[in-house]
């Protein structure tokens, strides 16, 4: 196999770690820095020290970016461990398939859905205290609040990646079309 069809398959790998890093459950980061290794490997590494280095970076940040997000905007609206155990308990469940059938979205709308109804769930429980009303308008705020901690996880991975891809493309493309 060509040099030149490797670079394409490998470009077309990363841009898959891309969409994964935009979408929950899906490799992302990981992707993109095997892709940029197996370059390293068929190129003998030439050239390639500053995207290697940026997608270790973009793998080790988006690692953590995600929980981060989403303990931050937990936190923001008080939510308990229990909101945050239900979150998480809820998206194993929703990409596992053991919430009931979706029509349309599979697992990743079961993800979503999953932590929702988790946190929701996780939430509402906890708050024993409160009155039906109050606990229940608290668990929605908490649950919403997780989901959209997720999404700015999620958005903050993609744009790394993202970055990651353009550093290998601009380190990369004069080994494959010279000037």
């Amino acid at each position: 196999m060509s040099l030149f069809i490797l670079y394409w398959i490998l470009v077309a790998v990363m841009l898959a770690g891309v969409v994964g890093a935009f979408v929950p459950a899906l490799p992302g980061s990981s992707l993109i820095l095997i892709a940029v290794l197996i370059w390293g490997f068929a190129n003998g590494f030439s050239g390639l020290w500053l995207a290697l280095i940026v997608a270790g970076i973009v793998l080790i940040l988006s690692a953590g970016i995600g929980f981060i997000a989403t303990y931050v905007s937990a936190k923001g609206v008080g939510a308990s461990k229990w909101a945050q155990i239900g979150a998480v308990v809820g998206l194993i469940l929703g990409f596992l398939g053991l919430l009931p059938a979706l029509p349309v979205g599979g697992p990743i709308l079961g993800i979503l859905a999953g932590a929702v109804l988790g946190a929701f769930l996780g939430e509402f429980l906890y708050r024993k205290d409160l009155e039906v009303k109050a606990r229940t308008w608290l668990a929605v705020k908490v649950s919403i609040a997780i989901v959209i901690g997720s999404v700015v996880g999620n958005v903050l991975e993609g744009v790394l990646a993202i970055a990651a891809v353009l550093t290998f493309l601009l380190t990369t493309w004069s080994q494959v079309y010279p000037m």
